[in-house]
């Protein structure tokens, strides 16, 4: 069992930063950020896999290359979204999801067994 704490979001002028937090309870290999938009479908933002306390490997989607990056904090087992020079679109509800055991990650939500309550990220331009 998995339970994901996000918090974090907020509104921000665009160029702004944010940093998203995600408390993880339990053990997932691949922890994921999606990311929803009114009316639109759920999206892969970036993802990791990680294996004894260390980064096997990570992935972001193109449109947030260059400007978010992925970190976990060990002693706190959070996993932390910095997103930089913040967009317009990137405003929407980001989520924290798990896998669990040990599932390789992919972009794909429907595979993903454990959600968080989600986070809002609002960026005016």
């Amino acid at each position: 069992q998995v339970r994901l704490v996000e918090s974090g979001g907020g509104s921000v002028q665009a160029g702004g930063s944010l940093t998203l937090s995600c408390e993880v309870s339990g053990s997932s290999y691949c922890l994921t950020w999606f990311r929803q938009a009114p009316g639109k479908g759920r999206e892969g933002v970036a993802f990791s896999e990680r294996d004894g306390g260390r980064d096997v490997r990570t992935n972001y989607t193109e449109s947030v290359k260059g400007r978010f990056t992925l970190s976990f904090d060990n002693a706190k087992n959070t996993l932390y979204l910095q997103m930089n020079s913040l967009k317009p679109e990137d405003s929407a509800m980001y989520y924290c999801a798990a896998r669990g055991g040990r599932a390789s990650c992919t972009w794909y939500s429907f595979v993903y067994h454990y959600w968080g309550q989600g986070t809002q990220v609002t960026v005016s331009s």
